[in-house]
C-alpha cells in the first residue's frame, strides 16, 4: 500500500510551478494537493510568502550616499597615512581581511632558485672549476725525462763537490 509520503516525493518540485501558474499544473498534482494536508499547507505558505514579497517596497537610497561615502574614505586615507604605525596597522588589517598572499610564495621560491643558479654559476666562473687539465698520451714520458734531467743535474753537482779540492789543506 502506498503511503501519502511516497506520493509527496514527486509533488514538491511541482508546487512552485503550481504557485506561479495553477492552470499549468497537471490534474494529478492538483488532486494530490487537494487531498494532502502537508502539500496544501506548503502551497499556502508559499502563496503567503509571495504575497508578502509583492507588498514589499524597496527603500530609495539616499542621493547623497555616494558623496558621503567618498568623503569618509578620503578622510580615512588621510588619517591612516599620517603615521608609520597607522600604515603598518592598515596593511596588517588588509592582510587579515583579504587573506594570505599565497601567490607570493611560489614567486619568491622561483626568484631564490634563479639567484642561486646565477650566483653559483658566477662562483664557478671565478674559481675556474670548469677548466679541466688535458693530459696527452706522451705526458708520462715527458715527466719521466724531466725528472731524469733534474736528477742528472743533481748528480753533476754532487760529483763536482766530491772532486773539488778541500779548502782545509788536505
Amino acid at each position: 500500500m502506498k503511503t501519502m509520503k511516497d506520493d509527496c516525493r514527486g509533488i514538491d518540485s511541482e508546487l512552485a510551478e503550481m504557485l506561479l501558474d495553477p492552470n499549468a499544473a497537471s490534474a494529478r498534482v492538483r488532486e494530490h494537493v487537494a487531498h494532502c494536508e502537508r502539500c496544501s499547507a506548503e502551497l499556502a505558505a508559499m502563496q503567503a510568502t509571495m504575497g508578502l514579497l509583492d507588498e514589499w517596497q524597496v527603500a530609495e537610497p539616499n542621493p547623497y550616499f555616494l558623496t558621503r561615502m567618498g568623503a569618509r574614505l578620503a578622510e580615512e586615507r588621510r588619517s591612516g597615512s599620517a603615521s608609520v604605525l597607522g600604515r603598518w596597522m592598515a596593511r596588517l588589517k588588509a592582510g587579515f581581511v583579504y587573506g594570505p598572499q599565497t601567490h607570493v610564495r611560489p614567486l619568491a621560491a622561483m626568484a631564490l632558485t634563479a639567484l642561486l643558479l646565477v650566483g653559483g654559476g658566477a662562483y664557478l666562473g671565478v674559481t675556474n672549476w670548469d677548466q679541466t687539465q688535458t693530459t696527452s698520451p706522451n705526458a708520462a714520458a715527458v715527466h719521466d725525462l724531466q725528472t731524469m734531467d733534474k736528477n742528472a743535474q743533481l748528480l753533476d753537482q754532487l760529483e763536482a763537490l766530491s772532486t773539488a779540492p778541500d779548502n782545509n789543506g788536505d
